[in-house]
């Protein structure tokens, strides 16, 4: 595929992205990985990582007052010995191999979700939820799912800006590491920066549509979202 076609459709993919996560609150990493991974797997997940950290910034400043420090504190906790499993999974396993066993647990996650009572997410729900996103979004670069339905009961703001600052710390944890690792590439950080404007763009205009959805309609997004990255990651690739 030509070069410039290459970086329009993953600039269109990244600007619509940005727009659902922040409206939303979650989603990026579905409409974006899927994509990258198609046309520039080399991409993955570093490129989608960085891409994410101003993104998450942006959304968690924009709604701070509602963030759940408590939550985010834990979640974090659990990240660090997520991202180390992660990096060995990524040594050992495959990526298509790991994306569709995380897309059937996601799916088991949500019919649970469905089913399941109101609840607050506590310490260990919290802790345990970090270290499964760690994996998955080490591994993948998605790691939206398990934070969704653990905040699926909560406010839309509380929601988006909690599991912002949440992806924030583990995407910093996860590239440092990663780094570390040796897998970072210089035209990752490259193709990334091109990529910013589309991102901005989008986030910017988010901002029409964040405050209009209700509770009913954020917990319908959310396990929404959660399903069809499931399905997602269960085709082959």
């Amino acid at each position: 595929m030509e070069p410039l076609l290459t970086f329009t459709l993953l600039a269109l993919a990244t600007g619509v992205a940005a727009f659902i996560q922040g409206a939303v609150g979650i989603g990026f990493a579905l409409v974006v990985a899927p994509v990258m991974g198609l046309l520039r797997p080399d991409l993955l997940p570093v490129a989608l990582l960085i891409l994410m950290l101003p993104l998450n910034a942006y959304v968690g400043l924009r709604e701070r007052d509602a963030i759940d420090w408590r939550g985010v504190g834990w979640v974090s906790l659990g990240r660090l010995p997520g991202t180390l499993a992660g990096l060995g999974i990524l040594a050992v396993v495959s990526t298509n191999g790991l994306n569709q066993l995380i897309g059937a647990s996601t799916i088991l996650a949500v019919l649970a979700g469905v089913f399941a009572p109101v609840f607050q997410p506590g310490r260990g729900a919290c802790a345990t939820v970090g270290v499964v996103t760690g994996v998955t979004e080490t591994a993948t670069g998605v790691g939206g799912p398990p934070l969704a339905l653990l905040y699926q009961h909560k406010p839309g703001p509380e929601l988006r800006a909690t599991i912002a600052l949440c992806f924030l710390v583990g995407e910093i944890i996860s590239l440092i590491l990663l780094a570390l690792s040796g897998q970072f590439q210089l035209h990752q950080w490259f193709w990334a920066l091109a990529l910013l404007p589309a991102l901005i763009l989008g986030s910017v205009i988010s901002r029409l549509a964040h405050h209009r959805l209700d509770a009913r309609r954020m917990r319908i997004s959310v396990l929404s979202f959660a399903f069809i990255s499931g399905l997602v990651l269960l085709i082959p690739r």
